[in-house]
């Protein structure tokens, strides 16, 4: 069978506002070491390496206007030069960031095939993602809008679930539907029956196929988007979207504006050792752990403390006689929680920014 070319494309205008102080607006969380030696924006890079049967073309990433430099740096260490960078003048969310990178790949080749890739997330078993890819590229080629969603380890509360319907093709299915945030009983409920798995906002598409199916679905934003694209400032590989005509785009995720209504929709579940890193509690279970079960960098001493996550990039910290606490010290600010509060750092995110 011959290569399969695919488009990588990088969106990197998450805010990972669960893990200020670390993560804060000027360098989101993309942009941190936070699960491994290498920023989760160049380990996204390098998962989409030529091999198994897959030939990736040069990236294109969407981020926003501000993190143009600190984004421009990431690819520079990662001696990618020949990348299309894509600046959002604001955020608007995931639908106007795939309408705007597939009327710009529609230019050289509306047919050619984006994988879709989240700049913040961790895959710690990229092959099997490019497996996956190998199955879903023929569906995807014949115009179906391909989601790979996570088989679960549990019942999860914190991610959507994708219901998977009647087979496509070996290990594609339509969607029979999308389901929010479940209860725990309702997770429970979906786990069991083994039809459900997590929306992990990780698509395998043709730039046509979605311009297609935003054109029936959500024309505002695609009609927005596009007076944004042919508006926009271009020098050399670095895209300027048109401020005033970007902002007239409604502000909506791919998943409301398009995969919850379309008849296109479908999936591939896979256990690719994924997670979306969205609290210091995932922090925590990622990490590598002492005897004690803490997870520990920078200049730290624990003494009589157990399942502790604690992290300083200035002053030390010691920790002595806690168990399942958070400690974050950064120039940005110092965190201190409970572990099983983690969820709840956004609100220290929120309230800091009104300072």
């Amino acid at each position: 069978m011959s290569e399969i070319t695919i488009v990588p494309l990088i969106l990197s205008g998450g805010a990972g506002s669960r893990l200020w102080p670390v993560s804060t607006d000027a360098r989101p969380k993309q942009f941190h070491a936070l699960v491994g030696d290498k920023s989760m924006f160049r380990a996204t890079l390098e998962r989409v390496q030529d091999g198994a049967g897959l030939r990736f073309s040069k990236p294109m990433i969407v981020c926003g206007a501000k993190h143009e430099d600190v984004t421009k740096a990431e690819l520079s260490s990662a001696s990618i030069t020949d990348a299309t960078l894509v600046l959002e003048p604001m955020p608007r969310n995931t639908a106007a960031a795939l309408a705007a990178a597939c009327l710009l790949q529609a230019e050289t080749d509306a047919q050619a095939l984006f994988l879709v890739l989240p700049a913040d997330h961790v895959i710690l078993k990229p092959h099997v993602l490019k497996a996956a890819c190998l199955l879903a590229a023929p569906v995807a080629k014949a115009g179906k809008i391909v989601t790979f969603a996570i088989v679960p380890s549990g019942p999860e509360t914190g991610y959507g679930y994708i219901k998977r319907g009647e087979s496509l093709s070996e290990g594609v299915y339509t969607v029979a539907a999308f389901k929010e945030k479940p209860d725990f009983l309702t997770a429970q409920h979906y786990i069991s029956s083994g039809d459900y798995a997590w929306n992990a906002g990780i698509f395998l598409f043709s730039a046509a196929a979605l311009i297609h199916e935003l054109s029936l679905h959500a024309p505002d934003i695609l009609e927005a988007t596009r007076q944004s694209v042919a508006m926009s400032v271009r020098d050399g590989n670095t895209i300027r979207l048109d401020h005033a005509a970007f902002a007239q785009a409604p502000s909506n995720s791919i998943d409301y504006a398009v995969m919850e209504v379309t008849d296109r929709a479908a999936v591939v579940p896979v256990d690719m050792g994924w997670s979306d890193v969205g609290s210091f509690s995932t922090l925590w279970e990622l990490g590598t752990k002492d005897e004690g079960g803490n997870v520990a960098s920078g200049v730290v001493m624990l003494h009589d403390a157990e399942n502790c996550l604690v992290h300083s990039e200035g002053p030390p910290i010691a920790v002595i006689g806690l168990s399942d606490i958070v400690v974050i010290a950064t120039p940005e600010g110092i965190l201190v929680t409970p572990r099983d509060r983690a969820q709840d750092v956004k609100l220290a995110s929120q309230a800091f920014k009104r300072v």
